[in-house]
């Protein structure tokens, strides 16, 4: 078995600004540079052939490359099961066609379909008992994060691992998009 996810890197030009973002918040697990990243979708623990015909499927994938920013800052979950921070994605239409395309080749590849409505972001921190009022005023501070334009010209199949420290993500196969 294999966990994997499909995924736009964040270069390290913008992921780098965000790293100052990277503190206020008691017992924050602050994810490094190299694993930032727009998840577009988890696949989750799956054998080597339903890997490989992800693979294919994916590689099946016509769209256009596209420009992104990064914009805004928030959380997941409420109360006492805040477990994220964030920075937002500003909407762009042409990501949400990518990451339909992705729930597409996970369903040719006869995955079971994601559930969850999709909202890009780039996780910062996973969190543990965090408190309400730290977490708010943490997004208070980072509201009005904008980054600059970046261009996406590829997307990529990661697998996952779980140490320690968190989870390391490996790029198994990139794939292009067109322009």
């Amino acid at each position: 078995m294999i966990r994997l996810f499909t995924a736009i890197a964040i270069p390290s030009e913008i992921g780098a600004p965000l790293q100052s973002r990277q503190s206020g918040i008691e017992g924050a697990r602050w994810r490094p540079l190299e694993a930032f990243h727009i998840t577009l979708r988890f696949i989750g623990d799956v054998a080597e052939p339903v890997a490989a015909d992800l693979d294919e499927a994916l590689a099946e994938i016509e769209a256009p490359a596209f420009d992104l920013e990064l914009k805004g800052a928030g959380h997941f979950g409420e109360g006492a099961d805040m477990h994220a921070v964030w920075a937002g994605v500003e909407d762009e239409p042409l990501l949400r066609r990518l990451q339909k395309a992705n729930e597409s080749a996970a369903h040719k590849a006869e995955l079971k379909p994601e559930t969850r409505t999709y909202h890009p972001h780039v996780t910062l921190a996973y969190l543990k008992r965090a408190t309400a009022p730290e977490v708010g005023a943490w997004i208070q501070r980072h509201n009005l994060l904008h980054s600059p334009p970046f261009h996406v010209d590829r997307f990529g199949l990661y697998s996952s691992w779980q140490t320690k420290e968190g989870s390391v993500y490996r790029l198994e196969r990139e794939y292009p998009l067109k322009g």
